[in-house]
């Protein structure tokens, strides 16, 4: 169960979210690296436990350490027009702060307490905001998604994880497009070494064209020998590249070289996932602009070719 509510610590005031859970949220195996202070842990309502966002702790300076002071959380009462008291027409739970958690921006205004202690704030006896799914087989969520949808029908709404954070996959998938598109362009740059390297090498080789010229080798002929040594150059460095590429990914996902800093995200170390798309989509950005650079010089050594004829 989940709804805003005012949370209070000594003379401090938010307005937060609260965030029932049954035991079996627990068995999340992220939970742990998302904690950052404490422990998470809720245990019956008995105990009046909560585990608070980070952004929660900023605020109201909570300190977890102080077992003499409690988070005290306010929920409106559901039918209350006025009361002769401002405090009769809120629910009000003292919980004791034993873990701070950090996740992205979204969920660090969040309190997370037992299931019951929710369904006595909220004065909800048996419905659920949402049922939250944890699937071990993480290749398997579009195809579980779709069997949802399918059997639960347009009264209930599925989201994966990319749809639940839609703002900050936005971001990272900006970051990725804008990286590309500042590439693409020091790549259309540095062509332009490529023709001038090719463009010297039909100078420097035009008593060899000659030659080529004398043993029978048409214009298109020694116009491929230069395209294909364009793209020879073009191709091995775009290799080398995507191997490098492949290299820092592989230790960014193994050592988290770079790090996203401390805003409140899931993860420390900035997210890298390898698709075969992407590396064909930079194999055939490099191979189109490398052609065109190519074939550029190409005509250079047909005019080169023609001149030689003319002197002769």
């Amino acid at each position: 169960m989940q709804e805003k509510a005012l949370l209070r610590y000594d003379d401090l005031q938010f307005i937060g979210k609260v965030k029932g859970v049954s035991e079996d949220f627990l068995k999340n195996s992220l939970l742990d690296s998302s904690l950052v202070q404490g422990e998470f842990i809720l245990g019956d309502t008995a105990e009046q436990l909560v585990v608070i966002g980070a952004t929660v702790q900023y605020v109201l300076g909570v300190n977890i350490n102080n077992p003499l002071k409690r988070l005290e959380i306010y929920s409106p009462k559901k039918g209350t027009q006025s009361a002769f008291t401002p405090a009769d027409e809120f629910v009000a739970a003292y919980l004791q702060p034993v873990g701070v958690f950090q996740t992205q921006q979204e969920e660090s205004d969040m309190v997370i307490v037992p299931i019951e202690t929710a369904r006595t704030l909220l004065q909800e006896s048996r419905n659920v905001s949402a049922i939250e799914i944890f699937l071990k087989d993480q290749d398997n969520v579009e195809a579980f998604k779709k069997h949802l949808e399918k059997n639960l029908g347009s009264a209930f709404i599925v989201k994966n994880r990319i749809q639940q954070n839609a703002l900050l996959y936005k971001i990272l998938n900006s970051e990725k497009w804008a990286i590309y598109l500042i590439l693409t362009f020091i790549l259309i740059i540095a062509i332009f070494n490529i023709i001038g390297s090719l463009t010297m090498l039909v100078i420097d080789k035009r008593r060899d064209i000659a030659i080529l010229n004398s043993l029978g080798a048409s214009k298109t002929m020694i116009s491929r020998i230069f395209l294909y040594e364009g793209l020879m150059i073009a191709m091995l460095g775009c290799f080398l590249g995507l191997l490098a590429g492949l290299a820092f990914c592989l230790l960014q996902q193994e050592f988290g070289l770079i790090s996203m800093g401390q805003a409140n995200l899931l993860v420390d170390a900035y997210p890298v996932k390898l698709k075969i798309a992407d590396f064909f989509l930079v194999f055939m950005t490099v191979f189109t602009i490398s052609f065109i650079a190519a074939f550029i010089s190409s005509r250079l050594s047909i005019k080169r070719f023609e001149k030689l004829k003319e002197d002769l």
